[in-house]
């Protein structure tokens, strides 16, 4: 059985999800060798980031794939992956763009939102995902007879940080057709500024529906104050317009790399998840003792958020 990770990349750096795609590999099979395939233009760094984790790299190279367009990077590795062929993506939002039509096209099996994998037994995987917005953990099984995409939600695997040094194989010539038929890339349009940039501080107090009521949100930005972090949050706190939309972590969001996250209130669900990068330090605060958060969470506290945090600050504020 061969194992492929697509490697997503921006701006010539890999996504943070190759670490994380070979650590879920190997939990699929700890021996087997897994081909990293990278897609794009000018991409040779990527390659050879992914080359420090990955026995191979697939290196496809044009100037026509400088955007990442799912329609015709499907065509590409239907045409190149081989038949039975197990292949690990992110589960972001392109991630869930290209899967399911490839799954299809490939006549393999499909696992969407992937938090954990128990391995192999009679030739099918079991694989834990989340529904109900991580408020059920769902156990199944995926015959691997013809093949799979697996979508690997991003966090719930240790990042790999063993140097492999693998090789790097061009394999540009064998794209065929890259013409785009239903659609085509236009421009990327920035997130609007604000007078905060979370994505630049590496201590962040973020906030969820978990806070209640638009009052309650003065004790957040004092515990950040005092731990001299910024105040971000998750998306119910924006569309309640009780924050701006800079201050929104996730895939609808901004994408950050703190040091320290401090989750407050937040359910976990992946499209929250989907914007924190770099493996913090994160501490979880929530009255559920099965949010999904806590899976991610180095250290997880069941409480309510409007007890602890005043007695947090407070107890910052004598330390200091």
């Amino acid at each position: 059985m061969a194992t492929f990770a697509y490697i997503s990349h921006k701006q010539g750096k890999a996504d943070d999800s190759a670490a994380e795609l070979i650590a879920a590999a190997k939990k699929i099979d700890a021996s087997a060798p897994v081909t990293a395939i990278v897609v794009g233009s000018g991409i040779d760094g990527v390659c050879s980031e992914a080359a420090a984790l990955y026995n191979e790299v697939w290196k496809i190279d044009n100037a026509a794939l400088a955007y990442p367009n799912a329609e015709v990077i499907r065509k590409i590795l239907v045409k190149m992956l081989p038949k039975g062929s197990v292949l690990l993506v992110a589960h972001d939002t392109f991630g869930m763009d290209l899967s399911p039509g490839l799954s299809i096209k490939s006549d393999a099996a499909f696992v969407s939102d992937v938090v954990g994998i128990d391995g192999v037994e009679g030739g099918k995987l079991k694989a834990v995902r989340q529904e109900y917005s991580g408020m059920v953990s769902t156990h199944v099984l995926c015959d691997l007879s013809t093949g799979a995409v697996i979508n690997v939600r991003g966090g719930a695997f240790k990042p790999e940080t063993a140097a492999v040094g693998g090789k790097v194989v061009d394999k540009s010539g064998e794209a065929g057709d890259l013409s785009p038929k239903g659609r085509k890339f236009l421009e990327v349009v920035q997130a609007e500024a604000g007078e905060v940039d979370i994505t630049k501080s590496d201590v962040l107090v973020s906030v969820g529906r978990g806070i209640g009521e638009q009052d309650n949100l003065q004790m957040i930005f004092d515990l950040a104050k005092a731990m001299g972090a910024e105040v971000s949050c998750s998306r119910p706190i924006v569309d309640a317009k009780w924050l701006e939309k800079p201050r929104q972590v996730g895939t609808s969001g901004q994408t950050v790399k703190p040091k320290v996250y401090m989750a407050l209130g937040i359910s976990g669900a992946f499209q929250h998840l989907g914007g924190i990068k770099g493996a913090p330090f994160m501490m979880a605060v929530n009255k559920n003792p099965k949010a999904p958060i806590f899976q991610v969470a180095d250290i997880g506290i069941v409480g309510d958020i409007l007890e602890f945090v005043p007695a947090l600050t407070e107890k910052i504020k004598k330390m200091k």
